[in-house]
């Protein structure tokens, strides 16, 4: 078990691999495709960016709203929960003894601890118990958007870069080469964070990203005028 600071980085990493695929998916779509259809660097460069910056914004708004829907959530059952507490506590006590009494706790057990815990922190212990609403749980929808974003860059950056920097006809095939090797890096250490055989994420992340490029390539060979 890894702990300390390289603790800490590995569990703020582990939940933004897949943005940092899907980035790298994304833009390799978009470079791949305006490859395919034979366009200039110039126009490369710009369809590359704009796919970057679009998708992060995307990518980064969707994962604000869907936090701050459920953070709106958490807080409304906070405050009903809160002024239950203060209303009728006698009720709120014995609601608290039977959640413990349902999760395996003796009576007399279950009446003790929930009592002790009210006492400590009762909105807390009504909180964990009845919603696993907990300190931790309560995470910014912004602070993880921007995380989301970030990932999302990273990986959506490789693949323009390799398009932009690469010159001449190798560009398409040399882009194709180095987005998988990314891609079954990241299908790695995503297994390896995951504590699970590698072998498999990878080949399923690299044939996703075989054949998310293919059909954008061929798609941009066929359609172009």
């Amino acid at each position: 078990m890894v702990e300390g600071g390289a603790g800490k980085i590995i569990e703020w990493v582990r939940p933004h691999v897949p943005e940092s695929s899907d980035g790298i998916l994304t833009s390799a779509g978009i470079c791949e495709g305006f490859a395919g259809a034979g366009v200039g660097l110039s126009v490369l460069i710009f369809a590359g960016f704009a796919g970057l910056v679009a998708g992060t914004l995307a990518t980064s708004a969707a994962e604000y709203s869907k936090l701050r829907a459920g953070r709106d959530q958490q807080m409304a059952q906070l405050a009903r929960e809160r002024v239950q507490i203060e209303t009728v506590p006698d009720a709120e006590l014995d609601e608290l003894t039977q959640l413990y009494v349902s999760r395996g706790l003796s009576p007399g057990l279950a009446r003790q601890v929930a009592i002790e815990l009210t006492a400590h922190d009762a909105l807390a212990a009504h909180a964990e118990a009845e919603y696993g609403i907990t300190p931790a749980s309560l995470t910014s929808p912004l602070r993880e958007a921007l995380a989301v974003g970030v990932a999302f860059a990273a990986g959506a950056m490789l693949p323009w870069l390799a398009i932009v920097l690469i010159p001449g006809p190798s560009r398409a095939p040399v882009t194709f080469v180095i987005v998988l090797l990314a891609l079954g890096l990241t299908g790695w250490i995503s297994a390896r964070m995951s504590d699970i055989h590698p072998v498999r994420p990878v080949i399923r992340t690299a044939g996703i990203g075989i054949l998310s490029m293919l059909i954008t390539y061929i798609a941009g060979l066929l359609l172009h005028p």
